[in-house]
């Protein structure tokens, strides 16, 4: 017998030899019916609760600019200035003109006095004093204007230098040094990391069943695979007409890390309880558009078997809408699964 015969027959029967030892070595869990929460989810969008976006009010350069992106400010902190020439001169002009309505009110006030004592002895008519009490009171009105003219001058100065409304962190900065700022303009956006909360658009068919004040929710971070308990649910009392749906505010847990504002989230509010078969989340194989998950024979080996999955659950496996029963043994490693079926098969084979 040649030295390749040999190989021939003994391949086979290590083959089948393999195979009941590799499924040894393949963990698997039995799948039952059991009692599960049930939800209705609903994609959402993450939000800050605090968020600012500063706008320019003057026009003018920018001539300094102290945050970008990413960096975290303090209330009240400066995050950028615009030119504020044209206001200093603004405020320049407005003194002078105080200087000016206070001088004349000191004059009209002399007159005023000095043609009242006319008038006790007799050497002027009441005409006169009448007069000049209309242009003290003129002149004091003047006054009045300038200081007011002044106050808006050095309010309007004050808007060239834009604060942090509140602490946190800078989502975006919307200008470059040496831009032109013009009223109405964005110039830094501005939100408070530690009160977060999911925006999702729910129809009202879905809210019939819901109680206000008794809603319970949850939210899936898909990218991250993370699970929040919602702190609060509110319900806006009012419609999108176009879309028949009602916006609801998810708030999440105070200082909850890594979430970020426009993230896509899945809100899942609780409906009530039944009986569902679920599968851990490792043990489903995804192959383009096939599902499907590795069942023990009980042969020794596994078979492939397709199935529909539903919504992930909160413990994190995932519900099975068809294609498995209860009492079957599930491979939760697929992979090595797959590996022990195709031994099998070759052996068979040969």
């Amino acid at each position: 017998m040649t030295r390749y015969s040999i190989i021939r027959i003994v391949l086979p029967a290590l083959a089948l030899v393999i195979a009941p030892l590799a499924q040894a070595q393949v963990p698997t869990q039995r799948i039952e019916a059991r009692a599960v929460g049930l939800t209705h989810p609903a994609e959402a969008t993450l939000e800050a609760v605090h968020q600012a976006t500063l706008a320019a009010q003057v026009p003018g350069r920018i001539v300094e600019l102290k945050v970008d992106a990413g960096d975290r400010v303090a209330k009240g902190q400066v995050l950028l200035r615009i030119d504020a020439a044209e206001a200093s001169q603004a405020v320049a002009g407005a003194e002078a003109g105080i200087a000016q309505a206070q001088a004349n009110q000191i004059n009209a006030k002399a007159a005023y006095e000095r043609t009242k004592t006319l008038v006790e002895r007799k050497f002027v008519s009441q005409s006169a004093l009448d007069q000049a009490r209309a242009s003290f009171d003129a002149a004091e009105a003047q006054l009045r204007a300038a200081r007011a003219g002044r106050g808006q001058a050095a309010t309007v100065q004050g808007y060239t230098t834009i604060v942090a409304p509140l602490a946190g962190l800078v989502a975006a900065r919307h200008v470059e040094l040496g831009e032109m700022a013009q009223p109405g303009r964005q110039l830094v956006t501005v939100y408070d990391p530690a009160a977060m909360r999911a925006v999702v658009d729910v129809p009202q068919q879905r809210l019939a069943g819901l109680v206000p004040g008794q809603i319970r929710a949850r939210v899936e971070l898909p990218d991250s695979g993370r699970w929040l308990d919602a702190a609060s649910v509110t319900v806006l009392p009012a419609a999108d007409p176009r879309t028949h749906t009602v916006r609801v505010r998810v708030d999440l847990p105070a200082n909850a890390e890594g979430l970020v504002p426009g993230t896509f989230a899945r809100v899942h509010f609780a409906t009530g309880e039944g009986s569902r078969i679920a599968v851990p989340a490792a043990a489903i194989l995804r192959r383009g558009e096939v599902t499907g998950v590795y069942v023990a024979d009980g042969k020794g080996g596994f078979a492939l078997r397709q199935i529909r999955a539903g919504e992930p659950l909160e413990d994190g496996s995932v519900e099975v809408l068809a294609g498995l029963a209860g009492g079957e043994e599930v491979a939760l490693d697929p992979v090595q699964a797959g590996i022990v079926m195709r031994a099998a098969r070759s052996g068979a084979a040969r």
